[in-house]
């Protein structure tokens, strides 16, 4: 799923899907890995269930504080999630989970609902979802 609205990124964790899975599925190992490097979360809900709803503040290393609203579109579990970003600025995130020899291949395809809004944000959200997968792959490593 690559257009002129969607920024995505893959990678090759040594974890399997289910262990992958377990890291987004569980709201305390969610709130340790999601986000840019630096960047804490406080999650006020989590309700890991399709429709469910996710609310929580990012809070960045300078302690700027950032709401998020976020619904769960789509949970086929151990393969695909898709997460609605409700507030500005709104976008869906599609992550996709295969098996492969070593690990999981995770997919990571943010769908921006315009093309200018993906091309304004893009310098922000590639490093920073690049980060998300850096801060996942640090969680799936510890025992």
């Amino acid at each position: 799923m690559h257009d002129d609205q969607t920024l995505a990124t893959e990678r090759l964790l040594s974890s399997p899907p289910e262990r992958v899975w377990l890291a987004l599925a569980d709201p305390a190992q969610l709130a340790r890995w999601w986000g840019p490097a630096g960047f804490t979360n406080e999650v006020e809900r989590c309700e890991f269930r399709e429709g469910g709803d996710w609310h929580f503040t990012m809070v960045g290393p300078d302690g700027q504080r950032y709401w998020n609203e976020c619904r769960f579109d789509q949970l086929l579990p151990g393969r695909r999630a898709v997460i609605r970003h409700v507030n500005a600025p709104p976008f869906s995130l599609t992550l996709t989970l295969s098996a492969e020899p070593g690990g999981t291949r995770v997919g990571w395809a943010q769908r921006f609902d315009t093309p200018e809004l993906a091309r304004a944000l893009a310098g922000v959200c590639e490093p920073a979802n690049e980060q998300n997968l850096d801060r996942l792959a640090v969680l799936l490593a510890q025992p």
